[in-house]
């Protein structure tokens, strides 16, 4: 098929007219050149003179040169004498308010085009050594706030954020959440974190560490695999090894997404933990206090160290060898991580030991020397008493229910009562429990006559599980409506009732501890300190994986009367050189005349210095790692 010359010619005109402004600007120079040289040109053949006293008329260059000058600066045309000099000029003017104009509108859009583009967040990082976060939820505001205090001791520390969404509400959400950002420099980026190509923008080769958010929307676990694998199967990629910490929300698809990891993510699965932490919580006072504290940055956390002088030592000699870090387990090349290892395993070269410590330089032998006040054989172990059969009510339910159920049935004594109170019945087998008697009463929680009708002072502990379906402050406002019930009827019938709850926003925990309840857990608060707790080292998965299963040792509150007489003097070297005896490891105490207290972290204190006394009561409790 045979076009015409204007088909061609408006095809040419169209494509680069709408190439950009550099398309348009050439053709308006174009436009300019042929005006000022068909301009010049009328000048020279109708012999137009400048003075109308000069003897000839204008050459052809002179005749452009005026044209031009007209067409740039119109006020060059004051002076002209002649009509047709006059006309000429005239039009040449026209012309170049006209294309200026013109020019100047392009150029203010061409800038505007830019500043909408820096403002859409395309452009690229050119940051190295940055914690890199792909994609977006609610909990990348707890997440961002532990990585800058972790970032406080490095020099010029980055956090670049990623995501499918607006740069402007995403600065805003942040600036709105975060507040002061110490010394961390916060850089945002949109784009698409599956896709591997735009992933580059944010320069993942060159992040310390990469955290993929699990969003709140269907289809979570899908998009987090498929933005790991954006990073781990990219042509753009590394040689090296990368450091990524993701959530998955579905166990079924755990496998898959390690082997898109490859080795180099680690996959956290929250509900497991979560649900786990509720059900030793439940059973303790206090314990989401102490896991809370050793889990974010600004408390102690967990650090291993290797130690030379320590080669040949046995464990015990490492608990009793620090006073200011509380030695709770050793990394070793035989076996690996042992958490309360027997009192006499040995240490060997390339051993490390796992420690609770204000940093990682404060990890140091500083307690030679040091002992404690009593005479440590004076000491005469006493019996434990174990726990006989526990009756457990569960309020309300959501998809951890099942989970939390599973590992009360791993630690409570046969026998043990389990009663669910929820508006819908539950899909539970309760013959899959070989410790629980399981049984349902259908009733909303936030009414009164349901709780007076199922008496929860008749229990031993009570949970309270927060509605996950719905907008997260009617949850937990429906929760605290029935914190205060429940603190009612502990009044009434005179008696301290064991709470534990959920909580969906952590600043409602604040509002929640008028109700008195003995712990809050706020599952997405905890898995964002986890998150940035594996971030920073990724051999933390391992320990914390040790912590919360019911295998092992774990953290429990003993009572302080099993280590402590009444009227004794003690230090903490006494109580740790105590719970050694038991095969336990002691990290820290609680003090129950301060549990209500905020600003004194509820009574607990961990990692004490050794050396220092502690006045005691029968009240209180040691914090140990034990097997049971």
């Amino acid at each position: 098929m045979k076009y015409t010359w204007k088909e061609r010619f408006r095809y040419y005109f169209e494509n680069t007219f709408t190439s950009g402004p550099f398309g348009v600007i050439r053709w308006l120079a174009m436009m300019s050149l042929v005006t000022i040289l068909l301009l010049g040109l009328v000048i020279v053949l109708f012999g137009i003179r400048a003075d109308p006293e000069a003897q000839s008329g204008l050459s052809f260059i002179e005749g452009a040169w005026q044209s031009l000058m007209a067409t740039l600066d119109s006020g060059t045309m004051g002076g002209d004498e002649g009509w047709a000099f006059r006309a000429v000029r005239f039009i040449a003017t026209l012309v170049g308010i006209f294309m200026i104009s013109i020019l100047i509108g392009i150029i203010s859009a061409a800038i505007d085009a830019k500043i909408e583009n820096f403002r859409k967040g395309k452009s690229r990082v050119l940051e190295t050594k940055h914690t890199l976060i792909l994609g977006w939820s609610n909990s990348i505001f707890s997440i961002i706030e532990q990585i800058m205090v972790a970032n406080e001791n490095l020099r010029k520390p980055v956090i670049v954020v990623f995501a499918d969404r607006d740069k402007v509400e995403m600065e805003d959400a942040l600036r709105e959440n975060l507040g002061d950002l110490k010394n961390t420099k916060l850089v945002v980026r949109s784009g698409n974190p599956m896709i591997s190509a735009e992933v580059q923008i944010v320069n993942p080769n060159g992040a310390r560490n990469i955290i993929v958010l699990s969003p709140d929307e269907d289809e979570a676990d899908i998009q987090v695999i498929k933005t790991v694998m954006s990073l781990t199967n990219s042509s753009f990629r590394k040689k090296e090894a990368f450091h990524i910490v993701a959530e998955i929300k579905d166990e079924t698809h755990l496998e898959a997404a390690e082997l898109v990891g490859q080795g180099e993510a680690t996959f956290l699965f929250a509900s497991d933990l979560i649900a786990r932490i509720t059900a030793q919580t439940c059973r303790q006072s206090g314990l989401a206090v102490i896991y809370t504290d050793l889990l974010r940055f600004e408390g102690d956390e967990i650090y291993f160290q290797e130690e030379p002088q320590l080669v040949g030592k046995s464990y015990k000699d490492a608990v009793l060898a620090y006073n200011s870090s509380a030695v709770m387990g050793l990394n070793t090349k035989r076996k690996g991580f042992l958490l309360n290892p027997n009192n006499d395993e040995p240490i060997m070269a390339g051993d490390q030991v796992v420690a609770i410590s204000r940093d990682d330089d404060t990890v140091i032998l500083d307690g030679n020397g040091k002992k404690g006040l009593q005479d440590p054989s004076a000491f005469k172990q006493k019996q434990t008493e174990m726990k006989g059969a526990e009756r457990i009510l569960v309020l309300g339910w959501n998809e951890t229910g099942f989970r939390i159920v599973a590992e009360l049935n791993s630690y409570v004594a046969k026998g043990s009562e389990l009663v669910i109170l929820n508006e819908t019945p539950i899909d539970i087998n309760p013959t899959e429990f070989a410790n629980l008697m399981l049984s349902q009463v259908k009733g909303e929680i936030t009414n009164r006559r349901n709780l007076d009708t199922i008496q929860p002072e008749t229990f031993d502990h009570i949970i309270l599980m927060s509605n996950r379906t719905g907008n997260i402050q009617s949850s937990d406002a429906r929760t605290l409506v029935c914190l205060l019930h429940l603190r009612n009827i502990g009044e009434r019938s005179n008696k301290d009732l064991s709470i534990v709850s959920e909580m969906r926003d952590l600043r409602n925990r604040e509002i929640g501890i008028v109700a008195k309840a003995d712990d809050f857990i706020v599952g997405e608060n905890i898995s964002s300190l986890i998150i940035s707790q594996i971030a920073e080292n990724k051999d933390l998965k391992t320990v914390f994986d040790m912590l919360f299963d019911s295998d092992g040792s774990e953290i429990y509150l003993k009572p302080i009367n099993r280590y402590w007489s009444e009227g004794e003097e003690l230090n903490f070297y006494d109580l740790a050189e105590r719970a050694l005896q038991y095969n336990e490891t002691a990290i820290g105490y609680r003090i129950m005349g301060k549990k209500d207290a905020v600003t004194e972290n509820f009574g607990v204190k961990l990692n004490p210095l050794k050396d220092q006394k502690i006045a005691l009561s029968v009240d209180d409790y040691l914090v140990v790692l034990a097997k049971e």
